[in-house]
């Protein structure tokens, strides 16, 4: 009687799921929404792939509003990275310049920044900006990284539904007057369409 009654439900089980599965096979997946895409869009343009994704959200998801943050944070880090890059860069130049005019102008002073930094303190200061610079370029390759891998993970939420028609309930059973089990009910949506699953 057992071994009847676990050959019963587990058999149960497996339609329960093939139903599910050929209704999900039902579902309209005329649009796909390409992660591909967006990581492209925002390789080419920065922070483009996450305009597209806010494009083919739906009024009201959650990943809707996150263009409003997001576009602003992201250029300005990367705005920030690449000024403090540029502007490094052309300390570290200047100082170089400085220094081999003084080598070859007898320690004349070429820039009036540096008349209180002798030939040493020249080479100090080259030192420190390119390793301002150096780090700039880590920052900014950061930044760029960061808005590329987010691109593509927003990407696979436009068409997930993430919202609380998502259901999970276990709630206990009676099988006989004698055997308690456990009742499991999974909400499904996607789209329009929603399925449910209930197993002893």
């Amino acid at each position: 009687m057992k071994l009847f009654l676990v050959v019963f439900i587990l058999f149960t089980s497996l339609l329960s799921f093939s139903q599910v599965k050929d209704s999900i096979e039902a579902i309209d997946t005329s649009y796909h929404h390409s992660p591909k895409k967006a990581v492209i869009f925002s390789a080419i343009i920065p922070v483009s792939g996450q305009v597209y994704n806010h494009i083919h959200f739906e009024k009201g998801q959650s990943g809707k509003r996150n263009i409003f943050w997001k576009l602003p944070l992201f250029y300005s880090a990367l705005g920030y990275t690449a000024y403090s890059l540029i502007k490094n860069q052309g300390i570290q130049r200047d100082l170089k310049a400085e220094y081999y005019y003084r080598q070859n102008n007898n320690n004349s002073t070429l820039d009036q920044r540096w008349t209180n930094y002798d030939a040493q303190g020249i080479v100090s200061l080259t030192k420190e900006y390119e390793g301002k610079r150096d780090f700039s370029i880590l920052l900014f390759g950061a930044a760029y990284l960061i808005q590329l891998i987010d691109a593509g993970i927003e990407a696979h939420f436009v068409s997930f539904d993430i919202s609380q028609d998502l259901t999970l309930n276990i709630q206990p059973k009676i099988i006989t007057t004698k055997v308690l089990g456990l009742g499991l009910s999974v909400n499904i949506k996607e789209n329009t369409n929603s399925f449910k699953l209930s197993k002893l």
